[in-house]
């Protein structure tokens, strides 16, 4: 696990899943999702996601989460194989260094794990199937 993860604000609701890995983590609660990066997190509120859908990530070397409202851009790393998906919010919350922000409507690209978007969608009230 890489050192510069900063440590989580206390939790909305009861940690259900942790996973990190060198350049990205993700934690979910049974009230919210947070995603991980070196130096910030992101906290998105479950019933703040409007929705969450497949990304087609052929051809990309990197992820993206781009806050379109402002001009920071972070860059996720991700390792081929893990399936990507567009994740639309309301609104989150970024928590780095300098402290909390609330940005408004977001998009963020990430890998998920198919057993951790079952959880995501036990918790967020979704149905989630995939093709086999």
């Amino acid at each position: 696990m890489n050192p510069d993860f900063l440590k989580l604000k206390p939790l909305e609701g009861e940690l259900k899943l942790s996973h990190k890995k060198r350049h990205f983590g993700i934690t979910v609660s049974t009230k919210e999702l947070v995603l991980h990066k070196p130096h910030v997190n992101y906290y998105l509120r479950l019933e703040d996601i409007v929705s969450i859908t497949p990304f087609n990530a052929q051809g990309f070397q990197q992820m993206r989460i781009v806050n379109r409202q402002s001009a920071c851009r972070e860059v996720v790393e991700s390792s081929d194989g893990v399936p990507r998906y567009n994740v639309f919010v309301k609104s989150a919350t970024q928590h780095s260094r300098s402290g909390l922000l609330t940005l408004g409507m977001t998009r963020f690209v990430v890998p998920i794990h198919h057993e951790l978007m079952k959880v995501i969608g036990q918790f967020g009230r979704w149905d989630v199937a995939f093709d086999q």
